[in-house]
């Protein structure tokens, strides 16, 4: 039998190792330079209405992975990942499904297929991803908000919205029973939760108290069929995905019907499935449809304009694409589910 200390070059080696792996992560972190403000270039040749029409939006990048917006794994996660086989930092995207914008033009994703919320800080290059905060994972969370440094998160398969701040703690839940909230939007003081399973659109405050709802089940106006994503004007008119009812309806701040976009049918300005609805600076409305695979275009006044997108995997396709946001400067970001992926495009012209 060798003797008991003729293992201890083998363990020396291996320390040596681990320290040399060590020393190289933090050379190669010191040297690292500052990261620059997120800029996705723009790719030519892929932009809507096809030429010679003047071109209006153009198609710019995809996410994903943290990556593709440059953010860095920081120095910890990749001593993990390395040592335990992880992905800490840089997890791939599964079936994102609802996305939205903060005040700074960040981007908030919710991911259904991992369950889990993902925030990407796109000015200083971080990113933070929840699976569970209050010690309760998150089971099917379809829709998100950022406002004011809150996150709010409606989780289909709890039933409930949960609130919490950007550490992750848990600031309040609310909970209705049987509703499925599908969708949200905060706007002023108030948070409106489309409810798919009571058909209802539900208001409360920013402390979670009820106020007061809207709708019913039914297919006139001001009626839903299983109601899901939600957007605001800058007149806090409130627009509601009817997705049964193949259109998209609007309401005043207190839930009073003003008019409805679409229709049931395979043209254009019709729907099949409607899903991710936002609005641009213009006022005009952008909503996504998961069996056209596509985005149509409407004014103010619910006249069709235009749409982009086809069917498919490559550039500017989609593949049953559901959220929808719009940041301030004109940047669109479509939940392209099935395709794993968020793609990115760019309002042309002045915004």
């Amino acid at each position: 039998m060798p003797p008991a200390d003729s293992k201890l070059p083998l363990f020396r080696c291996a320390l040596l190792s681990v320290g040399g792996l060590l020393l190289g992560l933090l050379t190669a972190c010191s040297a690292a330079r500052a990261p620059e403000p997120a800029s996705i270039p723009a790719e030519p040749g892929r932009v809507w209405p096809s030429p010679p029409a003047e071109p209006r939006i153009q198609w710019i990048g995809q996410v994903s992975s943290p990556a593709d917006l440059g953010v860095k794994v920081p120095l910890i996660s990749r001593i993990s990942n390395f040592l335990t086989g992880g992905d800490k930092g840089r997890e791939a995207l599964v079936r994102p499904f609802g996305l939205a914008v903060d005040e700074a033009g960040n981007l908030c994703v919710t991911d259904t297929g991992s369950g889990a919320v993902s925030f990407y800080d796109l000015a200083q290059h971080q990113y933070r991803r929840w699976t569970e905060v209050g010690g309760q994972r998150f089971d099917f969370p379809v829709a998100v908000a950022k406002r004011g440094g809150l996150i709010y998160v409606a989780d289909s398969g709890r039933q409930e919205v949960i609130v919490f701040n950007g550490q992750g703690q848990v600031q309040r839940r609310i909970r209705e029973e049987a509703d499925r909230p599908s969708g949200l939007a905060v706007t002023g003081d108030r948070l409106y939760v489309a409810c798919a399973n009571t058909h209802v659109i539900r208001v409360y405050d920013l402390q979670g108290h009820a106020l007061f709802q809207f709708g019913g089940r039914g297919v006139r106006p001001g009626e839903f069929n299983f109601p899901t994503h939600l957007a605001v004007d800058d007149q806090n008119r409130i627009y509601v995905t009817d997705a049964m009812n193949s259109r998209v309806q609007v309401f005043d701040a207190e839930g009073k019907f003003q008019r409805e976009i679409g229709s049931l049918g395979d043209g254009s300005g019709h729907f099949s499935r409607p899903k991710g609805v936002a609005l641009d600076r213009r006022g005009e409305v952008f909503v996504s449809d998961a069996l056209f695979d596509n985005v149509q275009v409407f004014d103010g006044a619910g006249r069709f304009l235009m749409d982009f997108g086809s069917a498919g995997s490559q550039r500017g396709e989609c593949w049953m694409p559901a959220g929808l946001a719009i940041a301030p400067g004109g940047r669109i970001y479509l939940a392209d589910s099935y395709n794993g992926r968020v793609q990115i495009f760019q309002l042309l012209g002045t915004p």
